[in-house]
């Protein structure tokens, strides 16, 4: 990321950039003179008044990245051969060219050797090569990390590792998915026909997980973290590693065509998961969510990764407590001058759901740097406690 319009000379005071048009031209120019050229996605904004500029230079794309380690041989042959030949046919002068060079327009191989969106979408073993490049997906008893159920030290009700090809793990995701949700019967009033609802759509399921795998950050800083399903008692949340790609906002998110991180992952699992494209698998998760009488599902971009929220309407959205509460006059900072927990933290707030008090209280004192963690390498621990810095 390469900020203009700051003066490291005077201690990054914002100075204005002279001319955004001029220097995003330079810039491109710059970029279109590396091998291989790169492509600067830019935001511009205003500070203090004056102008700046972000220029964000992406990293390679998948379909440059291979696999050393793999060869054709690890991938699924008649998987490999249908999607060769639906392309084949939906483009008659593809044909045209021999197997390898189609491989390599598809980004199925680049030199000849499997690239790692062809490794996730038609390897065998995909994880036999990148082992965290995976599902975990746990069941809380509780709304929170660490909680157990009353008299049992259990602190999981489920926990299992998903692996394979992205349509697998989102498969195998799904039927965790189903076999640890509630189901209700329904009964319409005007028919008296009896219909099974889950407790969260599955439509909404299914794409969230799909967003999360497709468009989590594959580089080297994420590669040894897998996509987290976290169910709990008020709520489910999927925590794709990597924070929200380009100048895209999360308010923005279903609204306007976003910058794609992984797109040649992103064609070929589209394509075999009958994934939503066109960019509308956040409006489907709304949607669905809509359908089903549940709160509005929250997308929160934290730091390292990007974390979708379903509620299951259990109370947890619950109102914004009046803006006079405690924290609002650093009453929650003087609490914390001895360490605290995440309930008594609620509790000294009077909200009921911790998890609330925590995201939309604390999370934000942490990252102004008012609030410390006692075990800052282990965030989500039950022991955690918080301190005024």
């Amino acid at each position: 990321m390469l900020l203009f319009g700051l003066d490291e000379r005077q201690g990054f005071q914002v100075v204005g950039v002279y001319d955004l048009q001029d220097l995003q031209k330079k810039v491109t120019e710059q970029c279109g003179q590396m091998e291989p050229p790169v492509r600067a996605v830019f935001t511009i904004a205003e500070a203090d008044g004056l102008p700046v500029c972000a220029a964000e230079i992406p990293a390679v794309d998948l379909s440059e990245r291979p696999i050393q380690r793999a060869d054709l041989s690890t991938l699924h042959q008649d998987a490999l051969q249908r999607y060769l030949l639906d392309r084949r046919v939906e483009r008659p002068g593809f044909g045209r060219l021999d197997e390898a060079q189609q491989m390599e327009m598809l980004n199925i191989t680049r030199d000849g050797v499997p690239t790692l969106a062809a490794v996730l979408n038609f390897g065998v073993y995909p994880q036999g090569y990148l082992p965290q490049l995976g599902i975990t997906a746990v069941v809380v008893p509780g709304r929170e990390i660490g909680e157990t159920a009353q008299g049992d030290d259990a602190r999981f009700l489920d926990n299992k590792r998903i692996e394979g090809t992205i349509a697998e793990m989102v498969e195998e995701a799904l039927a965790f998915c189903k076999r640890n949700m509630k189901t209700r019967t329904i009964i319409d009033p005007q028919t008296g026909r009896r219909t099974d609802q889950t407790e969260y759509p599955v439509s909404a399921l299914r794409e969230a997980i799909l967003n999360a795998l497709i468009h989590r950050d594959y580089s080297i800083y994420t590669e040894g973290t897998p996509v987290q399903l976290d169910f709990f008692t008020d709520r489910l949340e999927i925590h794709s590693p990597g924070s929200l790609y380009g100048r895209t906002t999360v308010e923005q998110l279903g609204h306007s065509r976003p910058d794609l991180r992984n797109p040649a992952l992103a064609v070929m699992a589209e394509i075999l998961t009958d994934a939503e494209n066109r960019y509308s698998g956040i409006p489907t998760i709304r949607r669905e969510m809509a359908a089903y009488g549940l709160p509005a599902p929250v997308f929160e971009n934290r730091r390292g990764e990007f974390v979708v929220i379903l509620f299951n309407g259990t109370g947890q959205t619950e109102t914004p407590p009046p803006a006079d509460i405690p924290a609002a006059d650093g009453g929650l900072l003087a609490f914390c001058a001895t360490p605290r927990t995440r309930q008594e933290i609620a509790d000294f707030l009077g909200i009921k759901t911790v998890s609330y008090a925590i995201r939309h209280y604390v999370a934000p004192l942490i990252e102004a740097g008012s609030l410390k963690m006692t075990l800052p390498d282990r965030p989500g621990s039950p022991r955690q406690k918080y301190y005024s810095a």
